[in-house]
């Protein structure tokens, strides 16, 4: 038996239906002492991993001084409130780790076009 089927896993309604590649939001809830406060974290998902509660994905964003910051995060987390998708991108792999190399021009996607 798995611990992971022992525990019912509660699906957040404000998390939408994101890829690898697609530009997202992540509105994160941050504990400083006493006070609960909700920080906005936005970039491109270069990683989407496992599945059930233990599923993760990996945001990447470019700081002001060109320099890459990754940050993963559960998606069942309670301390994850929302995941709201920006930009649809389309790419051809799972995995985006070849971005870390890249910034500026040569880190783009192609967006998705809705008609």
């Amino acid at each position: 038996m798995d611990a992971h089927n022992l525990i019912p896993i509660e699906k957040n309604e404000n998390i939408e239906n994101f890829n690898s590649g697609d530009r997202v939001r992540v509105a994160v809830r941050v504990v400083e002492g006493e006070r609960i406060r909700t920080q906005a974290y936005e970039g491109d998902v270069i990683r989407r991993r496992g599945s059930g509660q233990g599923e993760t994905f990996t945001v990447r964003r470019i700081s002001s001084d060109q320099v890459g910051v990754e940050r993963t995060f559960l998606l069942c987390s309670p301390n994850v409130e929302s995941v709201k998708v920006l930009k649809r991108r389309k790419v051809r792999r799972s995995r985006l780790y070849y971005l870390r190399g890249r910034f500026g021009k040569a880190a783009r996607l192609k967006e998705v076009r809705r008609s």
